[in-house]
């Protein structure tokens, strides 16, 4: 009797022992858990970028004709609308939605359909779904805004709205999806992006190019003074863009970490760097130094920086945005006198050139102790890596030139892309948009512009305007 009593108890306790472990091993696991202090983080780098674009805004708008101010800043400021939305119903879904042969995101998350408040772990496990996304929006906001710079003063507001929205759709989001999505065949490939050379700045600044080269030069353009009518203005916009840069680059880490103090520092010493070798270059090319000159080179460094914040150190910075620096000046102040073609803010000269530089900057400086998940570069043994950057630098600037030139061309058949003669004279803010930058004086004929001044402050401004 006492036997089986006791093997009964020896059962029970084993029972005890391995229960637990049978049922762990087919429990689900834990979901990933939400750290505070990185939701935190990104979501305010995602409110800096957004400040990027209406801080671009102020750098253009300083830059054009006081007759084109307006339309210029309107360009920038109603891209955030548009490709906000673009963004939620399907832009995120093709750029970041589960992969189509290494080519697209599926229509999957249309409508941010299945994004919500828990981590997608594929791109990030300690922040929400919906914070990865908006961060991500803010850079697909600001990419096509760096394109007006080159057709700035000279395309019709429906024909850029129909072609902002067509281009974010069919260059932007593919690209997106092969250099930062899951399955992506550029990732897939190996090529080093970690804030957007490519996806950003080359995109950006040879579609610039083909649709300056497309719609002609500026009326005047060549045989007329076109100064920059308010240069604080641009100074200020620079000035949010170097802020804003911080949370394009040190937010793309994800996670408030090592990562983002290091793309951090690095992204302000490239800027600082290019800000220095533009401004000496320019002296020694021009005989004098501008403040132009200074908030173009703090853009030009920020822009080379971009591709490599998140796998080069300190020093390699430096380096970075000092060619930057003197390699984006002659882009702009010789090349483009040379070949003659009217890239009206430089988008080319700046976002082309400089984010071609930094891809392949990346891809002789990126170096595994920075960044582990990343690669070395050919400085650091494996020269493989800058062929990479090659291909990647390559087919982003065949199929920014293409595409853009189809999208142009196609739009082109069903609407006029570019003012008019006398539209141009009279500047697009008032041609297209019925309004004035400054009310104070005529455009044309330099007297006191009265119709644009309240009726009930008439007689006190004609009071001022002639004393007698």
């Amino acid at each position: 009797m006492q036997k089986p009593i006791m093997l009964i108890g020896l059962s029970l306790i084993l029972l005890s022992v391995l229960a637990p472990a049978a049922f762990a091993a087919d429990a689900p696991p834990e979901p990933p858990k939400i750290d505070t202090g990185d939701t935190t983080f990104v979501l305010l780098s995602a409110a800096l970028v957004m400040l990027m674009t209406p801080g671009l805004a102020l750098f253009y708008g300083g830059m054009v004709r006081t007759k084109n101010v307006l339309s210029t800043i309107m360009q920038s400021f109603f891209i955030v609308g548009l490709i906000s939305v673009q963004w939620v119903l399907w832009g995120y879904s093709l750029a970041f939605g589960p992969d189509i042969g290494h080519f697209i995101g599926s229509l999957d998350w249309v409508g941010l359909k299945g994004v919500g408040q828990e981590a997608n772990t594929d791109y990030a496990a300690t922040i929400p779904h919906f914070a990865f996304m908006i961060f991500q929006a803010m850079f697909a906001v600001i990419t096509p805004a760096l394109i007006t710079g080159a057709f700035a003063e000279r395309m019709k507001f429906p024909a850029f709205a129909v072609f902002t929205l067509a281009w974010a759709t069919l260059v932007y989001d593919p690209v997106a999806h092969w250099v930062w999505g899951v399955g992506g065949w550029m990732r897939e490939l190996g090529v080093l992006d970690f804030a957007g050379g490519t996806v950003v700045h080359i995109l950006s600044g040879v579609s610039g190019l083909v649709i300056a080269l497309m719609i002609g030069k500026r009326k005047g353009y060549g045989t007329e003074i076109m100064l920059p009518h308010h240069l604080p203005m641009t100074v200020l916009g620079a000035s949010l863009l170097w802020f804003g840069w911080f949370g394009f680059n040190a937010g793309s880490a994800l996670s408030a970490n090592g990562l983002a103090a290091s793309a951090f520092v690095v992204t302000h010493t490239a800027a600082a760097a290019a800000t220095v070798s533009w401004v000496l270059t320019e002296w020694l090319h021009h005989g004098k130094p501008t403040l132009l000159g200074a908030a173009s080179g703090c853009v030009a460094g920020l822009v080379a920086i971009t591709p490599a914040a998140g796998f080069v150190s300190t020093i390699p910075a430096v380096l970075i945005g000092l060619i930057a620096g003197a390699l984006c000046f002659l882009a702009v102040s010789v090349l483009k006198s040379k070949l003659g073609y009217d890239d009206a803010l430089d988008a080319f000269g700046v976002h082309g050139i400089g984010g071609t530089w930094g891809a392949i900057a990346t891809g002789l400086f990126a170096t595994k102790a920075v960044n582990p998940a990343g690669a070395d570069g050919l400085f650091f043994g494996n020269p493989d890596q800058l062929v990479t950057q090659l291909i990647g630098v390559a087919v982003s600037w065949v199929f920014a030139a293409v595409m853009t030139f189809i999208i142009l061309k196609t739009i082109g058949a069903f609407m006029p892309v570019r003012a008019s003669e006398a539209q141009e004279v009279q500047g697009l803010d008032l041609a297209e948009h019925g309004e004035r930058g400054y009310a104070y004086q005529d455009l044309v004929s330099g007297a006191p512009a009265m119709h644009a001044v309240p009726s009930v402050i008439q007689p006190a401004v004609a009071a001022k305007t002639n004393p007698a």
